[in-house]
């Protein structure tokens, strides 16, 4: 990183909102100056009187240290000899009412473990990435046709070091590159999903009320080791997420809340700037330097850290004003999400930008060119709700429901949607996906198996927060691991072994995700049968007659020779079965190959006669006639080929 004193063009960018790595300028940098080594130091504080840097380089005493402002809009700088990486800073300054507070650096790439406050010179230069064949092979497919499930992750609660007691250290980010990452890789998981990791004062916030937009936490280690770790997952072909929170921040006091003694970072208007709900302040996005902050920051994690998208918190919250009794669009957000989104994927349009959005805002993953906000995908929180609240009811109440289940697919392809069961289904007092399913412990499992089964062969890409795939009983208890001793128990072993039998067959089958957001990639067989509970459906390749049949029961109720219409007369091999006993079902599935028998049925030409398993899924794959155009059909055309010629 070239580092030079803001430029008058840079000073210019900054104000106007379009300097985007303002990073480069603003916090602490390494530099020598005149031929003497030193430290320069860079803040934004428009209302200040004065401004200091303090630290242990001078027992917190800022009387020499005065920064000098270089022009009207606030900029201060300083250059100090002599100052080198690991020292402790802040910055103090005296409002336009006098009065002296002491802040933490907005840019600074490193701070103090909680509760200490400090910021830290850190030379954020110097690691080697090891990452190039990642990168190549990103592009080798776009990223709407490839297979996407993601794992969430609290770095702080997944596990912790052995007898760990409160207060003490959690695991260092290359402890988890070593235990984490081949865990993700065992089960299938393409992506792991970061909860924020921006430092942040308080555990129980989970990172969502930053303080150190440009540090990574410290709670696991330096900047450099949380390279280490994503680096590591780069070649191990795992994708990293980020959680991010560019709409409103921690009001501790050493953070960017009136960050000058008035509001800075923030809106000026009370009922703009306060987040009662959370508890914290609205960034103020229609402000020039507030953009080139936030913009900065995207681009900070991608070029420093090569993460491969973020999933932005609180969208809904930020396209329309708060503290209001009506939905009221604001303005400011929507135009700097489009200039976000326009910024972070003019640099790698295969990058992911998630919008954790609730609410029916049109277009939010069409291009800002074509009038939507930019964003690639979009959770589909009515999905997750409907699926939810449509499990969660018992058996004989689901055929009143039945369109809980439908409903989705009639807005399936308006926007490109991720499922999510995240961290916020499974957290205070929600119950875990497990303990949400009706029935005894048998049903318990069977049905979370069907939802896992359905989740994954309907279209769009997929989240799972973590513990959901050992069947954790309990919800999230967010300050301590995961209930890993549930391994020992038959039915959680058995349900991580369906759930990695899940993800094998999803990354195999292209009907599984490559028309994800096409209406070419699904078709309903029977979506009307609302007594037994059963919907049926077909998913499709590009390919001519590869897709799979997938069949399932929401009632614990067996069905013999039950009818399905079949589009192609060909066999049908049934890949997947929820209810084998290997997964801890009763072993209602059908071993044989099952013959399409002309005859219309469902509105088909052909149909096929199999068991239904009770609360399950049958995932049926249709066989491919000898020539067909497929990898698999090729190479047995050329075998067949081959041992004729022998045989001549």
């Amino acid at each position: 990183m070239a580092v030079t004193s803001p430029t008058d063009f840079d000073v210019h960018l900054f104000h106007e909102g379009n300097l985007f790595k303002s990073f480069q300028i603003f916090g602490a940098h390494l530099k020598v100056q005149d031929g003497v080594f030193g430290t320069q130091f860079s803040v934004w504080a428009p209302n200040a009187k004065n401004v200091r840097v303090v630290g242990d380089f001078n027992n917190w005493d800022g009387s020499d240290y005065n920064m000098v402002r270089i022009n009207e809009e606030g900029i201060w700088t300083l250059f100090i000899p002599n100052i080198g990486e690991n020292t402790l800073y802040k910055y103090e300054i005296t409002t336009s009412h006098g009065k002296s507070i002491m802040k933490s650096d907005p840019y600074a790439f490193y701070s103090e473990l909680r509760p200490n406050t400090a910021s830290i010179v850190y030379d954020i230069e110097g690691y080697e990435w090891d990452d190039k064949k990642w990168y190549r092979r990103k592009k080798q497919e776009t990223v709407d046709e490839r297979p996407m499930f993601i794992y969430e992750v609290h770095l702080g609660t997944w596990k912790k070091p052995k007898d760990w007691k409160e207060d003490e250290e959690l695991y260092s980010y290359k402890q988890l590159a070593a235990e984490l990452i081949p865990y993700v890789l065992e089960h299938g998981f393409t992506h792991i999903e970061l909860l924020p990791i921006i430092e942040h004062p308080y555990d129980r916030s989970w990172g969502y009320q930053g303080t150190g937009y440009f540090s990574a936490t410290s709670r696991h280690g330096t900047p450099h080791d949380l390279m280490y770790f994503i680096d590591q997952c780069h070649q191990n072909n795992i994708g990293v997420i980020l959680d991010w929170v560019p709409g409103h921040f921690c009001k501790d006091a050493h953070g960017l809340y009136m960050f000058d003694g008035s509001p800075t970072y923030e809106y000026s208007r009370y009922e703009d700037r306060e987040n009662e709900v959370w508890g914290t302040a609205n960034f103020d996005l229609g402000k020039p330097e507030v953009q080139s902050f936030l913009i900065s920051n995207a681009k900070f994690w991608m070029e420093y850290f090569h993460i491969d998208g973020f999933r932005v918190d609180a969208v809904a919250n930020m396209l329309h004003w708060q503290n209001s009794n009506e939905l009221v669009e604001n303005p400011y957000a929507v135009s700097f999400l489009k200039k976000l989104n326009d910024a972070v994927l003019s640099d790698d349009p295969e990058f992911l930008m998630i919008a954790e959005d609730s609410t029916d805002w049109p277009l939010v993953t069409s291009s800002t060119g074509d009038g939507g906000l930019g964003f690639s995908y979009k959770w589909n929180m009515g999905w997750m709700n409907d699926m939810l609240s449509y499990m969660e009811a018992p058996p004989e109440r689901r055929c009143d429901l039945h369109n809980k289940v439908s409903f989705s697919l009639i807005y399936a392809f308006s926007e490109k949607f991720i499922l999510p069961f995240s961290h916020d289904e499974v957290v205070h007092g929600k119950k875990s996906l497990l303990n949400k399913m009706p029935g005894d412990y048998w049903q318990k499992f069977a049905q979370l198996r069907l939802l896992y089964g359905y989740m994954l062969t309907h279209p769009g890409k997929k989240l799972l927060f973590m513990g959901g795939e050992f069947g954790q009983f309990d919800e999230w208890k967010d300050l301590e691991e995961l209930d890993w001793m549930l391994e020992d128990y038959e039915m959680h072993q058995k349900t991580r072994v369906y759930f990695k039998e899940l993800l094998t067959i999803y990354k195999k089958q292209r009907p599984l995700f490559e028309l994800d957001h096409s209406h070419e990639g699904f078709e309903w067989i029977d979506v009307d049968n609302s007594n037994q509970s059963i919907f049926s459906f077909i998913r499709k390749s590009r390919r001519e007659n590869e897709l799979l049949v997938v069949i399932c029961n929401f009632k614990p109720i067996v069905y013999h020779d039950y009818k399905v219409g079949v589009p192609i007369d060909t066999e049908y091999i049934e890949i997947l079965n929820s209810d084998s006993s290997e997964f801890g079902g009763s072993e209602q599935i059908n071993k044989r190959k099952l013959k399409a028998i002309e005859g219309d049925y469902h509105g088909r030409p052909y149909h096929i006669s199999l068991t239904i398993p009770p609360y399950g899924i049958s995932i049926l794959r249709a066989v491919k006639k000898r020539g067909e155009n497929d990898k698999d059909g090729e190479k047995k055309v050329r075998r067949n080929a081959i041992s004729r010629r022998k045989g001549q």
